[in-house]
């Protein structure tokens, strides 16, 4: 077998586990769902499984991700956008994946963020410009100035950054949010 693809076949076991484990899932949480079992996707993970299509779409669908995402394909020259995603805990004060979905700096910048599991205590920050996010996923624990929310699914917030903010997972389960930046520095 051609050794690029070896290596990459190897490395999906420890990526899916990453996954699961960024995004705060125990094996019992994925199998519930997938439909695979425990021991299937703890052989996967392990690298003691291959990977074949039909383990692998219902995970690429559980995490929502795309298929050569979750695998960690390389880029084939399609016009799709490749997303590199991003650790952070530094401003939030909790453990964050970051995923620009815009590269241009200096106008609107664009990410879906993944606040990690556990609420982190707020370390209020400020800087020029403008925030707007959208809650895919979670409760989100908002503070602007003396005001604090907790956001749903579905919620919107819209504030100026120049005033003291913070905002993290409100539960012990990460959140998932959307969120659009008039700054050139990420928000994370």
């Amino acid at each position: 077998m051609d050794p690029e693809l070896e290596q990459l076949l190897d490395g999906i076991g420890p990526r899916l586990r990453r996954i699961r484990q960024d995004r705060g899932l125990t094996l019992e949480d994925l199998a519930g769902a997938t439909g695979l079992s425990v021991s299937t996707l703890s052989r996967l993970e392990s690298g003691k499984r291959r990977p074949t299509l039909d383990l692998l779409l219902p995970l690429a669908r559980a995490h929502r991700m795309a298929l050569d995402h979750l695998i960690g394909a390389p880029p084939t020259g399609d016009p799709r956008a490749h997303l590199t995603p991003h650790r952070s805990h530094a401003r939030t004060g909790n453990n964050s994946v970051v995923v620009p979905l815009t590269t241009y700096p200096g106008r609107v910048q664009v990410f879906k963020q993944i606040l990690g599991a556990g609420p982190g205590a707020p370390a209020l920050v400020s800087h020029p410009g403008h925030l707007w996010f959208y809650v895919l996923a979670g409760q989100v624990r908002l503070v602007v100035g003396d005001r604090e929310s907790v956001l749903r699914p579905g919620d919107i917030a819209e504030f100026d950054t120049g005033e003291p903010h913070w905002f993290g997972p409100a539960t012990e389960t990460p959140a998932e949010i959307l969120h659009f930046s008039t700054t050139s520095s990420r928000l994370t």
